[in-house]
């Protein structure tokens, strides 16, 4: 075993290979953790947040004990780098949590708003006036996971409509849909408890 980690192999290659690998694992990790800390969730960050300090740990072990070996370096920091992009696809991947639509839309909204309601989405339409005159925008919570249904639904009614899509992270006193199942409740906290008045 000796023998193996004293070779040039191991020294130039395998090394900044496991490093590589280790500082994927725990930026990956780290970015979800992120995610979840921004959603309120106090479950799973404590758990991610413990497995991206052992994995970071052992890599930055390693940083130590080579810091004559440059393929450590540009393992290090080539890792950080894939961890990042890697850690945002899970996570959009996933689709976790809660989002606010508002589609601004440049035709009558009737039917998109009777649509999005017989889908079983919760719509709220406020008077506005625009470039074009008056109309209405269109307010909606949905599930991340229901946002391409909704927006091709968008497009559909309305073409060329702009819209907007921010992460939120808490529902309360409203109505949301679940893969199309309509729910009502008093409080929606996503990844959270749920209580009651």
């Amino acid at each position: 075993m000796e023998t193996i980690m004293a070779s040039p192999w191991f020294t130039w290659v395998i090394l900044p290979a496991l490093i590589f690998v280790a500082r994927i694992c725990d930026v990956s990790i780290g970015t979800m953790r992120l995610i979840f800390v921004s959603k309120g969730n106090k479950t799973i960050a404590p758990v991610l947040g413990f497995f991206e300090v052992i994995i970071w740990l052992l890599a930055i072990g390693q940083i130590m004990q080579h810091l004559d070996n440059l393929m450590c370096y540009i393992a290090y920091g080539g890792g950080f780098a894939a961890g990042n992009y890697i850690g945002i696809y899970l996570e959009e991947r996933m689709k976790i949590g809660t989002v606010m639509l508002r589609v601004f839309p440049k035709n009558d909204t009737t039917f998109l708003a009777e649509n999005l309601r017989d889908k079983g989405f919760g719509v709220t339409t406020v008077d506005i006036m625009g470039k074009g005159g008056k109309n209405q925008m269109i307010f909606s919570v949905i599930d991340r996971k229901r946002i391409a249904e909704v927006l091709n639904m968008v497009q559909h009614h309305n073409p060329n409509a702009f819209y907007t899509i921010e992460d939120i992270r808490a529902v309360r006193e409203g109505y949301r849909t679940t893969q199309g199942k309509h729910q009502s409740s008093k409080i929606f906290i996503p990844f959270g408890r749920r209580k009651g008045k």
